[in-house]
């Protein structure tokens, strides 16, 4: 029997049921629009428009069509889900956002870029993303589509003082950029694959330079001095991780994603009315459900589950105004909807929402942000194609962020290189309903914590190659009341039967050996310098071999 679940969580993962709840004029279509609606099979240049919406920090628990006990309803995303496929073990690369974002990008874990794995903040920099670095949208242009990316950058940035200096992180560096050095950006997203783009350095709202690039330019320097006591605190508490610091005059704290969700629909609208015979691919990198806390005046008191309930609930509604866009716009049937996060809840978000609303952001797990189990980065993915991925599937396969570059690269028909993406996976087979459900398109899977400590998958064993959680401290503080006793405390790594333990309370690190030196070897070989973790010579499926749906 499985072992009841002693951290975050009012119901253990094992309980989790197979299927939650979730069960006007538009412009003149392309030719693909008028072969979808025909019934007739595009050709391969017929290609959808693609849009990702990236939450941050959102937990398994979150939503309303993955946790039953949730403290309230999430429709539009429950609604997303039961027309498309709703995945229960995806996850994200890192346990923090800024390596996640570069694993999206990329489809590369972060220590393939011989660097640490760090959260950027002020001018802090250079991009993980090397110069010449195929991403995501590299790949999609060349396939012959428009991309644009709006909200929350925080992949790090080259920025330059008076001397033409290379500038560090920090609060007081940030009055030191000379903008007409460092602009237009060196590693900006339009040097990244993007052909518009409107951004935030780093976390919109909490990090101490506020200001917003705009394709590679700075509209309005960040020269005015930030006090957070000029916005709201919900419940005393939630305006918590609001950094002081430098800011743009009139830059928006409470109503960021509104912002964020406004440039990403002027950016389809304008798509539709200037290059409609071209597929657009479009990145809503979302603030929510990040700290501070801060639902736009029209959210608030939408949920009876506090500030943070009506936060998420907020980023369902935006989803939603994405939805009905397409709808709006009839290109609904032909485009790709993808929804994903970049990690678990935050500490203190799950320790007060289980505290005040009996709500479990982390979804039964162990963990949440920053920490190698499962609750720091198994997190929502829902994929919505209506003309294409069958309606009303739920799939236990194992996934991650970084197999969104392989899928894509599937649609198109791109043939990626070996030394691209080398962490990514197709799984355009699994939701196009095309893959058996009980063959495992993924043989193992690599994440990252805080640290950059790995943890590998494979099957339902893990194995984490280091001793604790990989990064909260659970000796003190709101989390102490969550730590779990170690049964095997000589060891230097752990490793869990997630079949019969999906809460990681039985380190089985002795009393499996075999498998722990077999997942050791395996880990040292996806690892090593110049390795993969994907298969070589993976070959796309293309449009003219996804089934049309009737």
């Amino acid at each position: 029997m499985p072992q009841p679940l002693l951290s975050f969580g009012t119901f253990a993962l094992a309980t989790l049921p197979v299927v939650g709840s979730c069960g006007g004029s538009a412009l003149t279509p392309t030719e693909s629009d008028r072969a979808l609606a025909s019934g007739e099979q595009p050709t391969e240049s017929d290609l959808p428009n693609i849009i990702v919406i990236y939450a941050d920090d959102l937990g398994y628990g979150d939503l309303s069509c993955y946790n039953p006990d949730a403290a309230y309803e999430t429709p539009r995303l429950d609604q997303m889900a039961a027309e498309g496929i709703r995945f229960t073990d995806a996850h994200s690369p890192s346990t923090i956002c800024s390596p996640s974002r570069y694993g999206l990008l990329s489809g590369q874990q972060v220590h393939r870029t011989g660097r640490g794995s760090r959260a950027f903040e002020g001018p802090g920099g250079p991009s993980y993303i090397k110069p010449g670095e195929m991403t995501v949208a590299d790949m999609l242009r060349q396939s012959g589509y428009r991309t644009g990316i709006f909200g929350k950058w925080h992949l790090g940035l080259t920025w330059f003082d008076k001397d033409g200096e290379r500038l560090g992180g920090g609060f007081d560096n940030s009055l030191l950029i000379d903008y007409e050095k460092s602009t237009p950006l060196v590693d900006g997203p339009q040097t990244k694959g993007f052909d518009e783009s409107f951004v935030t350095p780093n976390c919109p709202t909490t990090d101490p330079l506020y200001v917003y690039i705009e394709n590679g330019e700075v509209p309005v320097p960040a020269n005015q001095r930030y006090e957070r006591e000029g916005i709201p605190n919900p419940g005393g508490k939630w305006r918590w991780d609001n950094d002081k610091g430098w800011m743009a005059p009139g830059y928006r704290f409470v109503d960021a994603d509104l912002l964020f969700t406004g440039k990403t629909l002027e950016f389809i609208r304008e798509h539709r009315e200037q290059h409609r015979d071209q597929p657009f691919f479009a990145v809503l990198s979302t603030q929510i459900a990040h700290a501070p806390v801060l639902p736009a005046p029209e959210f608030r008191d939408a949920t009876d589950a506090g500030a943070r309930g009506d936060f998420v609930f907020e980023l369902d509604a935006l989803t939603g105004r994405i939805l009905d866009a397409l709808e709006e716009l009839g290109i609904d049937d032909n485009t790709l909807v993808l929804f994903n996060a970049d990690n678990g809840p935050e500490t203190l978000h799950a320790v007060w929402m289980r505290e005040d609303h009996a709500h479990d952001a982390a979804g039964g797990l162990r963990g949440v942000k920053r920490d190698g189990w499962e609750g720091g980065h198994r997190v929502p993915f829902i994929a919505r194609w209506p003309g294409r991925i069958p309606s009303g599937q739920v799939s236990a396969q194992l996934t991650n962020s970084t197999d969104l570059f392989a899928t894509l690269a599937s649609v198109v028909g791109f043939q990626l290189p070996d030394d691209v993406a080398v962490d990514s996976y197709d799984m355009l087979p699994v939701m196009i309903g095309l893959q058996d459900e009980q063959e495992s398109v993924r043989p193992h899977m690599l994440t990252q914590s805080f640290r950059a400590e790995f943890q590998l998958r494979q099957g339902n064993w893990k194995y984490l190659d280091h001793r604790g959680s990989g990064g909260n401290g659970y000796d003190k503080g709101k989390l102490k009341a969550y730590a779990l006793p170690e049964l095997a405390p000589d060891a230097d790594g752990q490793l869990y039967d997630l079949s019969s333990d999906p809460g990681e309370t039985t380190n089985l690190f002795f009393d499996e050996a075999a498998k722990r030196e077999e997942l050791r070897t395996l880990l040292a070989r996806l690892t090593a310098k110049g390795g993969r973790s994907a298969p070589l010579g993976r070959v796309p499926l293309g449009m003219k071999n996804i089934p049309l749906l009737k």
